[in-house]
C-alpha cells in the first residue's frame, strides 16, 4: 500500500512538474502542414492577421515591432535554391527588392549570408542591418526552396533589442524547415 501511495505521488509530482517546463529554450512550434513548413517562435509572441501580404505573422505581445514572418512565392519549375544565385546574390536581391526597395525610405545592408544543408534541402541564412527613417533594425532571414516555392522566413528587432534577442532570433532562423 506504501509503494503504491508513493509511486502515484511520483507521478503526480513529475507531471505537474513537466506543466511547469517551458517549450524548447522558450519558444513554442508553429506547423503549417498545408504550405509545408515549420518554425520555432517566442513565448509571449502572438500570431497577427494581415491580409495580402507574408503566409504567417507572429510579433512580440508587448514589444509589438518585434517579429517573424513566412513569405512563400513561386519559382520557376525544377529550380534549386543555388538556381537562384549564391547566399550573397540571393541576400543582395533581397535587401534591394524587399527589404529596401527603391523609394522605400530604406538601406539594407547584408551582413552576412551563408548556405547550410539539412538532409536534402539547402537553405540560405542571411543577416541584415536595416536603417528606417525611425531607426535601425536588424532582421535574420532564412531562405529555401522546395516544391516550386521560395520560403523566406524573417525574424526582426530594432537594434537596441539586438544584443538581448540574438541568440533567440539565431535559434528561431535555425529551426525553420520545409519539406
Amino acid at each position: 500500500m506504501l509503494k503504491r501511495i508513493a509511486i502515484i505521488s511520483l507521478l503526480v509530482i513529475t507531471f505537474t512538474l513537466q506543466g511547469c517546463v517551458p517549450g524548447v529554450s522558450g519558444l513554442k512550434a508553429y506547423v503549417d502542414s498545408i504550405d509545408g513548413y515549420e518554425f520555432l517562435y517566442p513565448n509571449g509572441w502572438v500570431q497577427v492577421a494581415v491580409e495580402n501580404g507574408p503566409d504567417i505573422v507572429f510579433h512580440d505581445l508587448i514589444e509589438e515591432t518585434e517579429n517573424v514572418s513566412v513569405v512563400v512565392s513561386d519559382v520557376p519549375p525544377g529550380n534549386q535554391l543555388t538556381d537562384l544565385g549564391s547566399p550573397s546574390e540571393v541576400g543582395q536581391r533581397l535587401a534591394q527588392r524587399v527589404i529596401a526597395p527603391p523609394g522605400s525610405n530604406r538601406q539594407a545592408e547584408l551582413v552576412t549570408a551563408e548556405s547550410r544543408q539539412v538532409g536534402d534541402k539547402t537553405y540560405y541564412n542571411l543577416e541584415y542591418t536595416v536603417q528606417l527613417p525611425i531607426g535601425q533594425r536588424h532582421n535574420l532571414a532564412s531562405v529555401a526552396v522546395s516544391r516550386g516555392k521560395l520560403y523566406t522566413l524573417s525574424i526582426s528587432a530594432p537594434e537596441s533589442r539586438w544584443p538581448r534577442l540574438e541568440q533567440t532570433f539565431e535559434k528561431v532562423a535555425a529551426s525553420f524547415s520545409v519539406y
